[in-house]
């Protein structure tokens, strides 16, 4: 694990592409087409943990309208910079049958992870499955099987990021704006 003074000298050599002002824009930007596109649904809103929380916990007061919130926890990255095979800690508690589902995540990259969850709630019987992220990676990479996202915040190069929601070896989620490791 690294030291305290490696971490902060991470956050100090990385670039900043979003500060918080601007992250809190992109969030109020998606609340608005979310409520727009979902308001009258009473969704089901699915937090895929860890990275999501922080776009979730954004998004929620700014949606205005009844829905219900649970939680998901699958990832390919489990604190590592690289994708690996899909683990799955924890399934949506609530019943998915007959329900309109919004899964809120930090990023679309690859797209493995959301199309797997998105496959899950549709063969759990979800009438239909929306999916938001924070920011999407523009690169050539893309699962077929989720090209992008319903909602998505900001669009960033095809760089390692870290801060609202994205870790940098499980630390930084916590950072006040989207950050790039130097190239």
């Amino acid at each position: 694990m690294e030291s305290l003074n490696e971490l902060n000298q991470v956050l100090a050599d990385a670039d900043c592409l979003a500060t918080q002002t601007e992250v809190d824009a992109c969030l109020d930007r998606m609340a608005t087409n979310i409520t727009k596109g979902l308001g009258d649904t009473m969704p089901l809103i699915l937090c895929v943990m860890r990275g999501g929380i922080v776009t979730c916990g954004s998004l929620l007061p700014k949606l205005t309208f009844p829905l219900q919130v649970d939680y998901v926890h699958a990832s390919r990255y489990r604190d590592k910079d690289r994708g690996g095979e899909l683990e799955w800690s924890v399934m949506p508690q609530f019943e998915l049958k007959g329900r309109v589902i919004l899964l809120v995540d930090d990023i679309l990259d690859e797209g493995h992870t959301l199309a797997a969850i998105k496959a899950h709630c549709l063969e759990a019987g979800a009438a239909s499955v929306k999916t938001a992220v924070l920011v999407d990676k523009i690169h050539d990479r893309r699962s077929d099987r989720l090209t992008k996202a319903d909602y998505t915040g900001l669009y960033t190069p095809d760089r390692f990021l870290f801060g609202a929601g994205m870790d940098y070896k499980g630390f930084w989620r916590n950072a006040p704006g989207i950050y790039a490791m130097p190239e």
